[in-house]
């Protein structure tokens, strides 16, 4: 694990491209989307704010989430890559659990994405938009830490179905985009319901991406977050343990090899 890990670091360092990339989508959400919404959309006083807020206040979790997001699909891409003609081809071929060696590609997958996420709460209060996250490090932390791991368990399960790399497009599409958008990453839950959308409503309730920004959003002002942490421990587990199964020699990987 620690050298997959290390291995991942060290990769990541010498593409200096990758961090500006994985900020670049955020922080244009956050310095032109919210100023332009600040006076437009109000957010009234609803758990866990004790006041009204500005809007980029508010959507600075679901972008911390974005980066998760996204990070965790990559590894996706990654994975499908490496399996290929990569570190995975190998590592897969050696006589060690095949669960070990996904955790231990989920864990670099999940320090990246933390790494990234620090890099753009720093930036976000450069620009203003300050979070109490010092107030709280302790649940925030293990807020971030669970929802990098269950995105990255999402990823994982993508990449058993993912054969080539040019069908990473319609995952961008059928699964990024839909999981984000539907989700209180952008909007509460209130104002979904108040302006009619309730089918949409609905998929954002029981969207594993919307608990994760809750967690995260009530770990920073220290409330309770109810079910989510629950809901994301779940997910984490139920994606990990069918990607454990889609890699099992006689199912995923192994037997793609041996249909030639």
């Amino acid at each position: 694990m620690r050298a997959i890990v290390w291995r991942e670091l060290l990769k990541f360092s010498r593409q200096s491209g990758r961090l500006v990339s994985a900020l670049v989508r955020p922080l244009l959400w956050l310095a032109v989307f919210a100023a332009g919404f600040r006076n437009v959309f109000g957010v009234a006083i609803v758990e866990p704010y004790d006041s009204y807020i500005p809007y980029d206040v508010y959507i600075a979790p679901g972008l911390v989430g974005m980066v998760l997001l996204f990070n965790g699909m990559q590894s996706s891409l990654a994975m499908v890559y490496d399996r290929e003609m990569g570190l995975m081809r190998l590592l897969l071929t050696a006589p060690l659990p095949r669960p070990w060696i996904l955790l231990s590609k989920l864990m670099a997958t999940a320090v990246l994405s933390l790494a990234q996420a620090a890099a753009f709460v720093i930036v976000a209060a450069l620009l203003g938009t300050e979070l109490p996250v010092l107030e709280h490090l302790l649940p925030v932390l293990v807020a971030a830490v669970c929802g990098a791991l269950m995105l990255g368990a999402l990823g994982l399960l993508l990449s058993v179905h993912i054969k080539q790399l040019e069908n990473f497009a319609g995952t961008m599409n059928f699964v990024i985009f839909p999981m984000y958008f539907m989700s209180t990453a952008l909007y509460p839950l209130w104002k979904l319901e108040e302006s009619g959308a309730n089918w949409v409503y609905q998929i954002a309730r029981f969207n594993p991406f919307t608990h994760a920004v809750e967690w995260m959003r009530f770990a920073l002002y220290g409330k309770d977050p109810g079910l989510s942490p629950w809901i994301v421990l779940g997910t984490l587990a139920l994606c990990f343990l069918v990607a454990s199964w889609g890699y099992d020699p006689q199912r995923g990987f192994g037997a793609l090899t041996k249909r030639g």
